[in-house]
């Protein structure tokens, strides 16, 4: 196979910024939002743009979703329940997120358990997408075979034809998450590979606390070799 360069020779230096605990958030929530907002200022291209890692009989599966929500309980985001995803998070709710932001040189890395929205927040921001979208969630049997697209395709218009003159609904089969992160990691390029790398952990009488019930824990932040 031709191509130009060796990929093993393909690298970036980064020397765009820096990470220092004297500067960080004590709360991950905090910096993340600060992240977000630079990362916004950076027109950094879909910075809510994220990878979903789920795993489910020993076999992690990833793919890109969009966040739609994050606030100090955790991170939001919308799909089919009926999904691989769906099925994965019913079985092993432990999940992880990663952001990657080449602009600016950044990355996130988070942890934690998973959770359904309240049936309320997932038909207010159903009712929030457009038409198309919403006639979409009830047309695609999501991560299921099908012959081909003309399947979607005459799905679509039977739903048009279904929901005309008629507000279209949230399915049963669709909602939201929420993922409330017990491990959060944020990563800075540097230069000569020796990269900032902080990470928070919730801590409980001394170890970390994962599971949702309860007091969740004081945040504890320590740096990581690159």
């Amino acid at each position: 196979m031709e191509k130009g360069k060796s990929i093993a020779q393909m690298r970036q230096d980064y020397q765009q910024g820096y990470l220092l605990e004297s500067e960080a958030h004590a709360d991950p929530m905090l910096q993340f939002d600060q992240w977000f907002v630079e990362a916004e200022k950076a027109e950094v291209y879909e910075p809510n743009a994220m990878s979903l890692a789920t795993s489910m009989n020993g076999q992690p599966s990833i793919r890109i979703v969009l966040l739609k929500g994050y606030d100090a309980q955790g991170f939001t985001f919308f799909t089919n329940y009926l999904s691989d995803k769906g099925k994965a998070l019913a079985v092993n709710p432990k999940a992880s997120l990663n952001f990657f932001w080449k602009e600016i040189e950044r990355q996130i890395r988070i942890e934690g358990m998973v959770e359904k929205l309240p049936a309320e927040a997932s038909d207010a921001y159903f009712m929030s997408r457009d038409r198309g979208s919403r006639i979409g969630a009830w047309a695609s049997p999501q991560s299921q075979e099908i012959a081909d697209r003309s399947v979607l395709e005459g799905k679509v218009a039977e739903l048009l034809t279904q929901f005309e003159g008629k507000e279209v609904t949230r399915p049963p089969h669709w909602g939201g998450y929420l993922l409330r992160p017990h491990r959060v990691e944020f990563w800075q390029g540097r230069k000569s590979r020796l990269h900032d790398r902080l990470v928070y952990e919730r801590i409980e009488n001394g170890e970390l606390r994962i599971e949702n019930e309860g007091p969740m824990g004081e945040w504890k932040m320590v740096r990581l070799a690159p």
